[in-house]
């Protein structure tokens, strides 16, 4: 169970370092115009990024804390990480969509109201 974790840890990590990579590499590719969309476009690409290798480093913290150490102060502690990272994730979905995990886009309740 330990390495499994580690392996998530490294995986998640390595996706965060390699998205930002890409992100970067397909940011510098595009063309100098419209910038302001240039730019979103990059963030919403890093973004995407840190929230993928986010989930990796939340498995990983889950699968230790509970496989290796299930102690009530690690499962504390894992309350508190996961806790952390959460709002992480959810400030980042925020930020790349405009919008709130829980709220439609305009499109889904359109489809909705049809009867």
């Amino acid at each position: 169970m330990e390495i499994t974790g580690r392996v998530l840890d490294v995986a998640g990590v390595c996706m965060i370092v390699f998205g930002a990579a890409i992100a970067s590499a397909r940011f510098a590719a595009r063309p100098k115009i419209g910038g302001t969309d240039r730019y979103r476009t990059y963030r919403q690409d890093l973004g995407r990024a840190i929230l993928l290798g986010l989930e990796f480093l939340i498995a990983g913290d889950i699968i230790r804390t509970v496989g290796v150490a299930p102690t009530l102060e690690n499962v504390f502690i894992l309350a508190l990480i996961v806790v952390i990272r959460t709002f992480l994730s959810m400030a980042l979905q925020l930020e790349i969509e405009g919008r709130w995990p829980w709220q439609r886009t305009a499109g889904a309740a359109a489809v909705v109201q049809v009867p």
